[in-house]
């Protein structure tokens, strides 16, 4: 058996396409990727897909969806194909039977005809007695014949690991140190269907890829000295293992799919989250900000700046809590340092959803979008929320709804505000002006002079309250995107539409 490896680095993530995929198979694959980066070696999908009762249709797509979606592309898997394959488990089941084979000509493993019944019972003894719950080697050493003689026999057996009393229970974790955990019992490798169980099936699979480095959660290290064993039994070289520190919410919990809908890694794509702000974040989970030269810390980096500086020894063996707010500030954060053209692309499919624009927009309709996107890109924290900001561009005077707070709040003489400003609309030409660009009089700087003067300086009302009626008119809204670019945008003959209409329902 080596233990030093001198091999090419080779890390890999192996979800089960048991529903939507998890963040934290992100969560993973973000750090396998960036040390595979680092180290110049591969990172490899593998889809683990023996648990046939609890696969789900569509899952193994959503996982090359999802994580093509984050950025995190794998060299290796059953997508893309590579020099190991298959790279799933259903089709690989060939290759587990020499393993097994050996491990029972070699007596580390045997033959167990327990029926399901018997050992729900003698589990529940156990408990019950407050024992520890495990394999109680009923039919160890027993030929077929002898166990089916004796109560609770199943002739369709399973195959257990014979683990030894002086198993071995620690190692050099990367991230933990050194590590132990509690002696496992004689664990099934060989199901009763032919399917191996996840531990032996981890174990040939890594062994099979050539993996270096096994990197996962820590509610695996109870499982570590099982795989140890198996490696040592079959004289296949020691990955090294790193285990991550877990995902938890608000209550210090794992995170789960079934409790925290943002366990879900579609969600993010879901709720208008960046990937490149889900991908920091992710690393602040459990990696440290950078240091700067002068001491203080950023919390804003990329994947390749986390890549550079990587190490084991500095992921956080506790983790973080996952605080979406910080994640919010995040995901804002990136959507400022876009081009205003990149987040105007990626606000498009969330605007076709909600019936803002259609699937194949017009050139005006796109041109309108990046002015719109201009004057938004700094209000809003994730893509979903430009729907409400951006639809009013898109609407028909006539059609435009004025939301209940924004009528509610209207003062007395609104209406005269909203003669005041059409008045002094009415002189200012909304032609585009000649073919050189010059001679454009509809600008927001004219609109917002002209309506200072009417309404600040002519009536006599304050500014931050002299505007409130316009913006209700051009938007329907309360919060609208800045007014006098607004009104640049739509053009006079909307603006002045917009504004008649909400002072004749006054």
């Amino acid at each position: 058996m080596s233990t030093e490896d001198s091999r090419p680095v080779r890390l890999r993530i192996a979800p089960s396409p048991t529903g939507d995929p998890h963040v934290g198979t992100a969560y993973m694959s973000m750090f396998d990727l960036a040390f595979a980066r680092q180290q110049g070696g591969q990172f490899i999908l593998r889809i683990e897909d023996t648990d046939r009762a609890r696969l789900v249709e569509g899952s193994e797509q959503q996982v090359y969806d999802t994580l093509s979606w984050i950025g995190l592309g794998h060299d290796e898997g059953p997508d893309v194909g590579g020099p190991y394959a298959p790279y799933k488990q259903s089709e690989r089941l060939d290759t587990y039977k020499p393993y097994v084979d050996r491990l029972l000509d070699e007596g580390k493993a045997y033959y167990c005809w327990c029926s399901s019944e018997r050992l729900k019972e003698m589990r529940d003894k156990q408990q019950a007695l407050k024992q520890p719950t495990g394999y109680d080697r009923l039919c160890y050493g027993k030929t077929q014949e002898e166990r089916a003689a004796l109560p609770g026999y199943s002739d369709k057996p399973v195959v257990r690991m014979h683990v030894p009393d002086d198993v071995d229970l620690f190692w050099d974790d990367l991230i933990m140190g050194r590590t132990s955990a509690p002696r496992p019992d004689d664990q099934v490798i060989l199901k009763a269907d032919g399917f191996p169980t996840y531990h032996l099936a981890v174990v040939v699979d890594d062994h099979e890829m050539a993996i270096t480095h096994v990197v996962r959660g820590q509610e695996w290290m109870s499982s570590t000295p099982k795989h140890r064993l198996l490696y040592s039994w079959l004289d296949l070289p020691m990955p090294k293992f790193a285990h991550m520190p877990l995902l938890r919410d608000e209550k210090k919990a794992k995170i789960s799919k079934r409790k925290n809908p943002w366990a879900r890694l579609t969600w993010f794509k879901e709720q208008g989250y960046l990937p490149e702000a889900l991908l920091n974040f992710l690393a602040l989970q459990g990696y440290p900000p950078v240091i700067e030269a002068d001491g203080t810390e950023r919390e804003v980096f990329s994947f390749e700046e986390f890549t550079q500086r990587f190490e084991w020894s500095k992921v956080n063996k506790a983790g973080a809590i996952f605080n979406l707010d910080k994640l919010s500030w995040l995901n804002g954060h990136y959507i400022r340092e876009l081009e205003v053209g990149d987040l105007a692309s990626r606000l498009l499919p969330f605007l076709y959803a909600d019936g803002v624009l259609p699937e194949q927009p017009s050139l005006p309709q796109l041109g309108r979008l990046q002015l719109v996107t201009e004057q938004i890109q700094t209000r809003i924290n994730l893509l979903t929320e430009a729907t409400p900001l951006v639809k009013p561009f898109y609407v028909d005077d006539a059609d435009l709804e004025i939301a209940d707070d924004a009528r509610a709040g209207l003062k007395d003489g609104a209406k005269e505000v909203l003669d005041a400003a059409i008045k002094a609309l009415e002189p200012i030409s909304g032609t585009i002006g000649k073919p050189d660009g010059t001679g454009v009089e509809w600008t927001h700087d004219r609109i917002e002079a002209a309506l200072r003067e009417a309404i600040v300086d002519g009536m006599g009302i304050k500014p931050r309250l002299a505007f409130g009626p316009l913006r209700t008119a051009v938007s329907g809204q309360k919060i609208s995107p800045p007014l006098f670019e607004s009104m640049e945008i739509l053009g006079k003959a909307s603006v002045i539409k917009r504004l008649e209409r909400l002072r004749d329902s006054l």
